[in-house]
Formats: C-alpha cells, sequence, structure tokens
C-alpha cells in the first residue's frame, strides 16, 4: 500500500511517498499554502493520481510531549483531509523532521550541491515528510493517539 507522508506548515506543506510496498520513503513535492480548503483538493488530486493507500500527518508535539495548538490544529486540518479522501490517516510525532531535513542538505552542500535558498526551503519540507515517513514505515515512530475533547 502507497503511503503519502504529509509535513503541514503554515506556508508550505511538504509531501513524501512510500513504495507500493511499503519500505522506502521518498520526497515526492511542496505545495505552497494560501488557502487550506484548496491544499486539501491539491492533496485530493494526488492522492487520486499516486493511488495512496494511507495518509501520515506529522504533528508537531511539543518538546516536553504534550499536544499543543499547533498540533491540534494539523489533527483537525487531517480529520478533514480523512473525511473527504475517504483516506485512513495515522498521525505521528514530527518534531525533529525539520532539522534533520536541515542536517541532510548540509551534508549535500558540504559534498559540493549548490542550493538556491528557496529550493533548499523547499527541499527541507519534502525532505522533512520522508524522514517521519520511513521512521514510521521502520517501525521507530509510533502513532500519535489524540485525545477526546
Amino acid at each position: 500500500m502507497r503511503t503519502l507522508a504529509i509535513d503541514l506548515g503554515t506556508r508550505r506543506i511538504g509531501l513524501a511517498l512510500s513504495d507500493e510496498g511499503g519500505r522506502w520513503a521518498t520526497p515526492f513535492e511542496v505545495l505552497t499554502v494560501t488557502d487550506p480548503q484548496h491544499a486539501i483538493a491539491q492533496l485530493l488530486r494526488i492522492i487520486q493520481e499516486q493511488a495512496v493507500g494511507r495518509l501520515v500527518v506529522g504533528l508537531p508535539l511539543n518538546m516536553d510531549d504534550t499536544i499543543g495548538p499547533a498540533a491540534r490544529q494539523a489533527a483537525a486540518w487531517g480529520g478533514q483531509l480523512a473525511a473527504q479522501s475517504g483516506k485512513p490517516v495515522v498521525f505521528v510525532d514530527e518534531r525533529l523532521s525539520s532539522f534533520e531535513a536541515e542536517q541532510q542538505l548540509n551534508d549535500r552542500k558540504r559534498h559540493g550541491e549548490k542550493l538556491t535558498r528557496r529550493r533548499r526551503k523547499e527541499q527541507q519540507d519534502a525532505l522533512a515528510a520522508a524522514s517521519f515517513l520511513q521512521q514510521f514505515l521502520d517501525g521507530k515512530i509510533p502513532p500519535v493517539s489524540m485525545p477526546s475533547k
């Protein structure tokens, strides 16, 4: 089953896809966010085109493991996406994924790759999504259960 990982941001949404067997995560695309509902429409198209069977949404938990406003907002948005797509949504802790992605880009720069500032920011979001998706696929991070209100 193919899985789409979503790193939700206020300006950009980083996407990563797994292979059909669910073993490997690959950065896929970065969407520019102007309106959350428009982003859902774009994602519905991608879900259909890429034959996605499951969605993994990163939750920006607080460093003390609590669920703050940003994580609640991401969970509510993920719930809307699940309802509109008909696909199951799994939430995972994505706290350090952006840091890991930034480190990967720094390593690539050290090895001579040229990246513009804009391209670097775009790649960072998709790399972050690929990072937490790969960890999820490998069983290294468990799903996060959202408490009921």
